[in-house]
């Protein structure tokens, strides 16, 4: 028992990216006795919805992100609107977020199993890291113990990258947030997943060469809400992404920035060649972004619905 109590204790100090669990409030074993079965349930019902869906990857990964980047990872994405109040997930750049009927299920069984216990910023952020690995990604473990937020504003989504900024622009958000440079490329590769819809970059089409104009601009052709996928495999976490932009081939104008900019086009092209690269810093990336402006104890509370304030 001693020798099982000082591993915790050993997790609980792992340092990523300068960042020490233990002192952030947050731990890896949070819900070891409150609740055992939270990691099993989340792992499960993620894979489940994944063999179904394969693109839900994508959304789930975006999901944490566009929840963390606002008010901190905090499930405030998930509440919904109310007449008094136009909540988060009604932004323009939130219309298009998927994935919130995975969360709905995780929550439904553990609110049966361990009641109150397991916030839904907790769910999103380990449904995302699941479906980083069911998808092929890393495997990597983020600590728990977030509360849920009470505050969901739409004006608040503002402050989430657009699809039009420059790679200073994207630099100067990121590193607002506490990230280097090298932590916005790794996370712009999350992008492996998943589909931008031709109103996010229908201003690329006079931008790229003829081949590539020529399929966004097919794509274009359905309309804006026409779907074109960030790389040739859409579902799966690899690192197609960054030899699309050293092909300049990428989709946004957020993304072919990054090759097109000295500041981050040798990043772009050590990913290219290395994806095993990649993948370590996507996730020493993706645990520091877990953990930002994360609530604890009073400053947030255990939601019995993710989708309202208790």
């Amino acid at each position: 028992m001693a020798n099982l109590l000082t591993m915790f204790f050993v997790m609980e100090m792992i340092v990523v990216s300068g960042f020490s669990f233990g002192a952030s409030g947050l731990s890896m074993n949070y819900y070891l006795l409150s609740c055992p079965i939270a990691e099993p349930v989340v792992k499960n019902t993620v894979n489940t919805a994944l063999q179904d869906d394969p693109t839900l990857a994508a959304g789930l990964v975006r999901m944490h992100f566009h929840d963390c980047f606002i008010e901190g990872c905090d499930g405030s994405v998930l509440i919904d609107s109310t007449k008094d109040n136009t909540a988060e997930k009604d932004s323009p750049a939130n219309l298009s977020l998927r994935g919130y009927e995975v969360i709905d299920d995780i929550k439904e069984e553990l609110e049966k199993q361990c009641p109150g216990v397991v916030s839904c910023a907790d769910i999103v952020a380990m449904a995302a890291r699941d479906a980083v690995f069911f998808a092929g990604g890393p495997v990597y473990d983020i600590p728990k113990g977030r509360k849920d937020g009470t505050r969901s504003k739409i004006e608040d989504t503002i402050n989430l990258p657009a699809p039009i900024f420059n790679a200073s622009e994207l630099i100067k958000m990121f590193g607002q947030r506490g990230f280097s440079t090298r932590d916005m490329v790794a996370l712009s590769g999350a992008h492996t997943l998943g589909v931008a819809r031709c109103s996010s970059f229908k201003n690329r089409l006079t931008q790229v060469d003829s081949e590539f104009a020529k399929t966004l601009s097919k794509t274009c052709s359905a309309g804006d809400t026409a779907e074109q996928p960030f790389d040739s495999t859409r579902s799966d976490f690899d690192n197609q992404y960054f030899n699309a932009l050293v092909s300049n081939n990428g989709v946004l104008t957020s993304d072919q920035t990054l090759y097109n900019s000295p500041q981050t086009r040798n990043i772009v092209n050590a990913y290219a060649m290395n994806q095993a690269l990649f993948f370590l810093d996507f996730q020493q990336a993706m645990v520091k972004m877990s953990m930002l402006d994360a609530k604890q104890g009073s400053k947030g509370e255990v939601r019995k619905n993710c989708h309202q304030i208790n």
